[in-house]
């Protein structure tokens, strides 16, 4: 519950509070102009409380968020990939291996290659095509990778 007393948080929950009552409050301001004539007013006066209550549901929905997750720690290994591709990591290069928990979500989803299938023809360059196959390849070993991080 602390997590929701943050200066951000209380920031939050002033702009919720703020923009839930000017909205009711411009809606009634509609209602009393539709009953003087306005007859345009009749359909602000509905919009103005549909508002207020889209914030109060992203209000919600941000707090029930903020509730579900984990407090950050201080623990945990700060980045996963720590040299190069293909380098050699010693037991200097990686900090506190028994605080890694083992049910952090993953960085990254392996998901099948889809190699592109196009018959070489006559005069076609299959080089280019056995390149591509392998940068899609190392991109499918390398889930947290980045394209620009192709050694080839």
């Amino acid at each position: 519950m602390k997590r929701l007393w943050t200066p951000a948080w209380i920031a939050r929950h002033v702009a919720m509070v703020v923009l839930v009552t000017t909205f009711l409050g411009l809606g009634w301001w509609q209602v009393s102009r539709a009953a003087a004539g306005n007859a345009i007013s009749w359909g602000y006066a509905v919009e103005w409380p549909i508002f207020a209550g889209f914030v109060v549901f992203v209000w919600w929905r941000e707090v029930r968020h903020a509730l579900r997750t984990e407090p950050p720690t201080g623990d945990t290994v700060a980045s996963a990939s720590v040299g190069q591709p293909g380098e050699a990591v010693g037991p200097d290069d990686v900090t506190a291996p028994d605080a890694v928990d083992a049910e952090q979500p993953r960085t990254g989803i392996r998901r099948p290659v889809r190699v592109a299938r196009v018959p070489a023809g006559p005069g076609e360059d299959d080089a280019d095509l056995a390149a591509y196959n392998r940068y899609l390849s190392w991109l499918n070993a390398n889930p947290g990778a980045k394209p620009g991080d192709y050694p080839g």
